[in-house]
């Protein structure tokens, strides 16, 4: 018997700015936008490992690989950020899962990562995950670093020089891990 929470998408918030929005799945139609706003953010070369932008091959492969979802703008339908959530290993350790977020540049700030977050935590056991670990948090990436140090994730190590950024500098990556209550079921 699965004793995790139940999740109905989509899932409506109001931001800080008043902005209506809401967190659904990701429809095919959305591949190429989701798409186009990680390549903006790889070149950015600030967050995500990838040196140049991703073909339709390389985004399925690492973002469409289990569950992906969008949040919109509910005016417009416009998309304003979007993550991926997946198994973080194989096999036997298939009940720790991973995330990948990114929000548009223009709408940073507003309070959609936190929502995502949140969220996130609700669909991972939703979806019989016991446990989210991100494995590469730049720690030049404050706003991410303090938002999950906020939903109660811990650093578990740090590597050193993992990441080279655009402008020529090394810089640490965290692990950072939470548990979440325990579930029945291994994912979907």
């Amino acid at each position: 018997m699965d004793n995790s929470p139940q999740i109905k998408l989509p899932i409506r918030q109001e931001l800080t700015t008043g902005e209506l929005v809401e967190l659904d799945w990701m429809l095919p139609e959305e591949t190429e936008t989701v798409r186009a706003l990680l390549n903006q953010v790889i070149l950015e070369g600030e967050t995500y490992p990838q040196l140049q932008p991703v073909s339709e091959v390389e985004f399925a492969a690492y973002w469409l690989v289990k569950d992906a979802f969008v949040v919109r703008e509910r005016k417009t339908n416009q998309i304003s950020g979007a993550f991926y959530l997946k198994p973080n290993f194989p096999g036997r350790c298939s009940h720790i899962c991973n995330a990948g977020f990114i929000v548009q540049p223009e709408q940073r700030g507003k309070g959609i990562g936190k929502f995502m977050g949140e969220k996130m935590l609700e669909i991972a056991r939703w979806r019989g995950y016991i446990a989210v670990m991100f494995n590469l948090v730049f720690e030049t990436n404050i706003p991410s670093v303090k938002l999950w140090q906020s939903l109660g994730f811990e650093t578990i190590g740090r590597i050193p020089a993992a990441a080279h950024l655009k402008d020529g500098r090394f810089v640490n990556a965290l692990m950072l891990y939470r548990k979440l209550s325990p579930a029945q079921n291994a994912p979907n």
